[in-house]
């Protein structure tokens, strides 16, 4: 998740407002203030020295992956070929490809948490917090697996081929099934509300502003002109959301390739240069993993800030995938699931840990004053003067590409909640290009926390009815692997 993963780090800070406030504003930004920290006592509350938001999203991944007999390491291989192409018939119902439908999923989770995030859980937990966002990134996956598959089963596919899905619908149609309807349909209106305004927040008004305050470092005379940015920035997402998921996992497709290689090329470079790091780096990862004197309280620190860090970053268990996911193309939902569930592995596996050891390798995370974007800025700069440009570069095309992903995010929310109409969704996609606008000239403050704090919620209705389905999944799971086992699928590629 772009930027849960060191925003939420910092709430308490912002939080911190005693002054009298007098005017409108203020008293509008105090309100907020207040309903975010109630809610970040309930999220954050520790059980055990972890905090409760962490408990669901961790047991339950830890709870679909041995459910489903570790579908995430035994179906590895098979989601490759899926996203290949290999069982793609064009003639299946839905609107984009399997690899439209896994790049529209990680445009929007591959962004800020990847370069931000990774160097807050670093900086705060040290080295052997890696260790732990790897091991919940693997447990994500059967996360991702089971969120995809529940939203291929009860996608609704309108005359003109258009797709409506998520957990929005498996939460009300999956539970009215099993005679749970009253509960099914609450926690699918809490879930779309929450989505919603994680999609103006978290999803909109913060990657303007930091593409604006990237952009602004490397053209510095744009700096005093953030309505004129906001509107280009507008006018580039409108160009892409106008068109619907068709659009955007076009766009997509060529974008997420091209920023992850940008990203990965750089980081290799500067691997390089410090070859001779890289394996102390890697040791330093495994050993401080389960050093009791490890910074920041120790194992169980070391510990929750590795797995807030990997949830924050990649999504697993929020349920926000599943609604790309529901648009692919395919008659087997289980086929969905295993290719939704690579995400984790691209965005926490292979992206953050990337980032992790370009930060120990140039030393940055022992640097006194650095956190966050700043402290991998300055990992980039270690080795060229001039990377952060290429950074600045990242960063906008990661945060472009979450806006366009989470637009549609919430277009859907905001279809279950008001009406699938045209009218109704053009409402929605100018609200949402108004808020790319205000994101550039905003303080963003508690509004943006307050979005935030809403995506982290959308967990706890996913989780709960996940669970109470999952039997459904398990059926299907191995009828599919049978079938695969036994030859019976069609190859075209």
């Amino acid at each position: 998740m772009n930027n849960l993963s060191y925003q939420i780090s910092n709430i308490n800070f912002l939080l911190q407002s005693g002054q009298q406030e007098n005017s409108l504003a203020e008293r509008i930004d105090q309100s907020f203030g207040g309903i975010v920290e109630k809610m970040a006592e309930f999220l954050f509350f520790p059980i055990a020295n972890i905090p409760v938001i962490v408990w669901v999203l961790m047991l339950g991944a830890i709870f679909f992956t041995i459910y489903h007999k570790f579908i995430n390491f035994r179906g590895f291989k098979h989601s490759l070929d899926v996203v290949k192409g290999k069982y793609d018939d064009p003639n299946h119902p839905g609107e984009i490809s399997h690899f439209q439908a896994l790049t529209s999923a990680l445009s929007a989770t591959v962004g800020l948490g990847n370069i931000a995030g990774v160097a807050v859980a670093v900086g705060v937990g040290g080295p052997g917090a890696v260790f732990w966002m790897i091991i919940l990134g693997l447990f994500g996956m059967t996360s991702k697996f089971h969120e995809c598959t529940l939203a291929q089963f009860y996608r609704k596919v309108d005359k003109d081929g258009t797709v409506h899905g998520g957990p929005m619908y498996y939460l009300s149609l999956g539970l009215k099934e099993r005679g749970l309807g009253s509960l099914g349909k609450i926690l699918a209106i809490v879930f779309a509300v929450f989505c919603i305004g994680g999609s103006f927040g978290g999803g909109n008004m913060f990657q303007a502003n930091q593409t604006f305050e990237a952009m602004s470092g490397v053209i510095p005379s744009i700096a005093d002109s953030p309505w004129i940015f906001g509107f280009f920035m507008a006018f580039l997402v409108g160009l892409v959301i106008i068109g619907g998921i068709k659009r955007i996992g076009k766009v997509t497709e060529k974008i997420i390739p091209f920023m992850c290689s940008l990203y990965l090329s750089a980081g290799l470079i500067v691997l390089i240069r410090n070859s001779d790091q890289v394996m102390p780096a890697l040791n330093l990862i495994f050993t401080q993993a389960f050093n009791p004197d490890a910074a920041y309280g120790g194992l169980i620190g070391v510990m929750v800030q590795g797995i807030r860090r990997a949830v924050f970053s990649n999504e697993a268990g929020i349920g926000s995938a599943a609604i790309a996911h529901s648009a692919a193309k395919t008659d087997q939902p289980v086929r969905e699931g295993i290719v939704g569930m690579i995400g984790p592995f691209i965005d926490t596996v292979v992206i953050c840990t990337m980032t992790a050891l370009i930060l120990i390798v140039s030393g940055v995370y022992n640097v006194e004053g650095l956190e966050g974007v700043s402290m991998t800025k300055a990992a980039f700069e270690s080795t060229f003067s001039w990377f952060p440009a290429v950074l600045s570069v990242c960063v906008f095309f990661f945060a472009y590409s979450t806006m366009i992903s989470w637009s549609y995010y919430g277009e859907k929310a905001w279809a279950y909640l008001f009406g699938m109409s045209s009218k109704t969704t053009l409402v929605y996609r100018l609200i949402f290009l108004a808020f790319v606008v205000l994101g550039t000239v905003m303080k963003l403050g508690n509004v943006l926390d307050f979005s935030d704090l809403m995506i982290l919620s959308m967990a706890f209705p996913n989780i709960i009815g996940g669970i109470l389905l999952a039997p459904k999944v398990k059926t299907a799971l191995s009828e599919y692997w049978s079938q695969l086992m036994a030859g019976k699928f069609k190859v075209y590629k």
